[in-house]
């Protein structure tokens, strides 16, 4: 009689592309792009180097998924807080404090991927966290200068530079009150920018 002791019966565990990408975006935030190797992705997705390359193509890739699916499914949801009906002033207000919620929600992965992306030191995965950002930048741009064409790039680049500072200071451990507090500040400063 024989016994097959330590082999768990049935087919193998198929492996699931989209499962393997939320896990990886989860080390991906927690981390950040440069401090997760492959070894680091194989061994959480419970996959070989092959595996992983057949289907990713690189680390590189998969960030770019990552993005994709980050910015589908976990970014701040613009397009339904700068609403055209309501004061500029207030709705970028708004955003501001959005985003130190979305920053500090979770510890274990704080700040935001994106914005975290920009500051890799590997070329492809900045370039592509940049053309998130960069996006992200064009519909708030537009949602000012459909009323203030002319303070449009100013106020993006401060907005642009207070969740940045937002993101970075809850990836060094800020709290959601030290953050919103900074929001607030910050939502002022744009309520005198732009009376209404």
């Amino acid at each position: 009689m024989t016994t097959n002791i330590g082999r768990p019966r049935g087919r193998p565990r198929r492996f699931d592309p989209d499962e393997a990408v939320a896990t990886a975006q989860h080390l991906f935030h927690a981390r950040g792009y440069d401090a997760v190797s492959v070894a680091d992705l194989t061994q959480a997705l419970g996959i070989n180097p092959p595996s992983f390359y057949a289907a990713f193509g690189s680390k590189a890739g998969l960030y770019a998924r990552i993005l994709a699916r980050y910015n589908c499914a976990d970014a701040i949801p613009l397009a339904s807080l700068l609403n055209p009906d309501r004061p500029v002033a207030a709705c970028l207000a708004v955003l501001l404090e959005e985003a130190a919620r979305y920053y500090a929600a979770d510890p274990d992965a704080a700040g935001c991927l994106v914005l975290e992306g920009t500051r890799s030191n590997d070329l492809e995965a900045r370039g592509a966290a940049r053309a998130f950002n960069l996006a992200a930048e064009g519909v708030i741009r537009d949602y000012i200068a459909a009323r203030y064409p002319e303070e449009a790039h100013r106020l993006t680049d401060f907005v642009s530079t207070t969740m940045s500072g937002l993101s970075a200071k809850a990836r060094n451990g800020h709290g959601l009150d030290q953050l919103l507090a900074t929001a607030r500040l910050a939502g002022l400063a744009l309520t005198q920018a732009l009376p209404a």
